[in-house]
């Protein structure tokens, strides 16, 4: 196979599975962990006969869930899709191979485009289906991608930029092979699911709930009062770096109308916040981003007002920290519930809904006595407007419900004295 054009702990996923009616499953618990390294999340997976386990990062905007299956690994309960099965999605190439049946090498095979954002390729791969082993339990039918990372001989690797122990990636987009869509199918159950990414493992595992949401906190914090809801858009040109004439963006974006910090609007003179015909701009969430990535003409009037309410909070600024610039001595910040004590900042999105962005998320420890705003320039020919990165997203619940296409938020959940290990179905 060639191209188109990175310890950590070390858990088994867990699933529940006990009855909720006759007609239906409870809903699947993914535990997520955060890679202290690379700041990427991630869970443990059981694939094939004999069992791998394999840790798969978690992108909130992958198509595909898709794994390594190098010269080392084989499964006797491996079946790939052919070029001419109805599980095989349309437009998809076919791809052959000289050497001996197994994972990643058969003919007349459905073509499966591996993606890796840190690689800066798009890989060749193979469609196929295998028997995922969860908590003892074997779920067949599941469509995966699988690649062989040792045959990109002097390429980018198809596994650079993730955790040494990472052997792929789980995607949750908005496509027919991503997983949520897959489980919700095969096992009936709602098409939505909810994600909570831990600020630390210490602190415990977070989570990817698929066919519901926590209900409550272990305080007894009803959930559903403190979640508010904004419309999932389309942006009408894909974001994907290969895709179809005509093909929307896959991924999660919101319709941000105006940005605060500290209550006081930013005077953003940009159009960019909207996304365009040609599919510009817009806000998208990200969990391969670890901060949240601003163009140029955004982050600018951001940073210069948030740096002119840090000072007036007596936040004694020292020097940058790339890739970050606004930052602060240890010292001299104050604390709350939920974290830092800086100057917020408000997304403001449509029907007078607000996302706020508090200390704990948009500050970020650089070095034990130097904390900076956890925000990046994306440049002046960013495609999309802001980023909202993985830092920013730990310890909310976010709720997707792909059926009415609204995402659910919490703020963060400090505010209740609360964190994602601690949720409850």
């Amino acid at each position: 196979m060639a191209p188109h054009s990175s310890s950590s702990h070390v858990f088994l996923l867990s699933i529940a599975l006990l009855s909720m009616s006759c007609f239906s499953l409870s809903p699947f618990i993914l535990p997520i962990g955060k890679d202290p390294k690379t700041l990427l999340f991630y869970s443990q997976v059981s694939i094939g006969t004999p069992r791998h386990n394999m840790d798969l990062v978690i992108d909130l905007g992958g198509p595909i869930v898709w794994y390594d299956c190098n010269t080392h690994y084989n499964s006797s309960s491996y079946h790939p899709v052919s070029c001419d099965s109805k599980q095989c999605p349309s437009g998809s190439f076919c791809s052959g191979c000289n050497g001996p049946f197994k994972p990643g090498c058969s003919n007349n095979t459905c073509g499966a485009n591996i993606l890796n954002p840190f690689a800066n390729a798009i890989f060749t791969g193979d469609t196929g289906e295998d028997v995922l082993t969860i908590a003892g339990t074997k779920v067949s039918g599941l469509l995966t991608g699988c690649t062989d990372s040792q045959g990109f001989t002097g390429e980018p690797r198809v596994l650079q930029g993730l955790p040494p122990s990472a052997k792929g990636i789980i995607g949750l987009a908005r496509t027919q092979l991503a997983l949520p869509t897959q489980i919700s199918s095969l096992f009936k159950l709602s098409r939505r699911f909810s994600l909570c990414l831990t600020s630390s493992n210490k602190y415990g595992l977070g989570n990817l709930y698929i066919g519901a949401s926590p209900r409550s906190t272990v305080k007894n914090v009803d959930v559903s009062k403190i979640m508010q809801r904004t419309s999932i858009i389309v942006n009408p040109v894909s974001t994907a770096p290969i895709s179809s004439e005509g093909e929307a963006s896959y991924e999660y974006f919101i319709d941000v109308k105006s940005i605060k910090i500290g209550g006081k609007a930013l005077n953003l003179k940009t159009p960019l916040l909207s996304i365009d015909k040609k599919g510009n701009g817009g806000t998208k969430l990200s969990t391969m981003d670890p901060f949240t990535k601003l163009h140029s003409t955004i982050y600018k009037p951001l940073v210069r007002e948030f740096m002119k309410q840090a000072s007036d909070k007596k936040m004694k600024k020292v020097q940058s920290i790339a890739p970050f610039e606004a930052c602060y001595d240890f010292k001299s910040l104050g604390r709350t519930k939920t974290g830092f004590d800086a100057p917020t900042i408000d997304l403001v999105l449509g029907n007078g809904v607000q996302w706020t962005i508090y200390g704990g998320n948009s500050m970020v420890l650089v070095k034990k006595d130097v904390a900076c705003l956890a925000v990046v320039d994306g440049g002046k020919n960013a495609m999309t407007a802001v980023v909202i990165g993985a830092h920013q997203l730990e310890e909310n619940l976010l709720e997707f419900d792909l059926v009415s296409n609204k995402l659910g938020f919490s703020n963060s959940l400090h505010l209740h004295n609360a964190m994602c290990s601690q949720l409850r179905i």
